[in-house]
């Protein structure tokens, strides 16, 4: 009979946080497919399993051949069970590819539920939750940095420590008074999260910082006043290209957004309407 895969998060920060469903994963488990050995190594210890299952590495640079191996073994009838260095397996960590292999094959896959930074940051923020979408890793290039602005649901994204400060900058030169949060080391000892406006937030993380953050951007329509013109200056350049006539735009989509009609002509055109 074949075996099964069972996806197994791990805790991002407070080893309190493993259930006895994914304790009872790692016991049963013939081996863990981990992204550092070590480190779930560790893990292991914390949670007094004994003995321990065999780990087997499964990272980005080996991911590919790796799930060809471990196909094979749970078509044999071994059970894998696969973990991430924290948090949920396949969600900008590796997994994918083993996963839609098994899918491929006919074989049982099993997600377990469990920590995740992502909608933890996401409610810790305070900014709406109704419709919101996981971005990954922020984009360095100033473009792609306005496409994430230029939305009307809540962003959730990770950024590294090195370069929060220059990303807050750049977000902010586009729309200071968004809000926004940063979130830093949910879960741990230095739990830190840190709300305002991406203006405020730049100020605040000019320096180092430390740790692992996740930034959640809150959508256009909670910018306040006119200040935020990047949704609507890109609203706008949709009705133009769709035939629409740039001042009588500009006057539509101010009353719907609530910023000025001149200044949403002049960011399109580069200079001022005629009076």
């Amino acid at each position: 009979m074949p075996g099964r895969l069972t996806i197994c998060p791990t805790p991002i920060g407070n080893v309190g946080d493993v259930t006895r469903r994914m304790r009872e994963a790692l016991v049963e488990a013939d081996y863990v497919a981990c992204e550092d050995t070590r480190r779930t190594g560790r893990l292991l210890e914390r949670l007094e399993i004994s003995p321990k299952p065999r780990l087997v590495s499964n990272h980005e640079g080996n991911e590919k051949s790796r799930a060809t191996e471990l196909v094979k073994r749970i078509e044999r009838g071994e059970r894998i069970t696969l973990v991430s260095d924290a948090g949920m397996p396949a969600i900008s960590d590796p997994g994918y590819r083993l996963i839609r292999a098994c899918i491929e094959r006919g074989l049982e896959v099993e997600v377990l539920p469990g920590p995740s930074v992502i909608p933890v940051a996401l409610v810790a923020s305070g900014l709406p939750t109704d419709h919101w979408r996981f971005e990954g890793f922020l984009p360095k290039r100033a473009g792609e940095i306005e496409r994430v602005l230029n939305t009307t649901e809540t962003v959730v994204a990770f950024e590294s420590p090195r370069r929060i400060s220059k990303s807050l900058a750049a977000l902010a030169s586009l729309a200071p008074e968004r809000q926004a949060a940063v979130c830093r080391e949910m879960t741990k000892l230095h739990e830190e999260v840190t709300r305002g406006t991406l203006a405020e937030l730049a100020l605040r993380y000019k320096g180092e910082v430390k740790g692992e953050i996740v930034l959640v951007i809150g959508p256009a329509e909670s910018a306040g006043h006119g200040h935020d013109i990047a949704f609507a200056v890109e609203a706008l350049k949709r009705l133009v290209k769709a035939g629409a006539r740039p001042r009588a735009a500009a006057t539509v989509v101010a009353s719907l957004t609530d910023t000025r009609a001149n200044d949403l002509y002049k960011a399109l055109t580069g200079r001022e309407p005629r009076r």
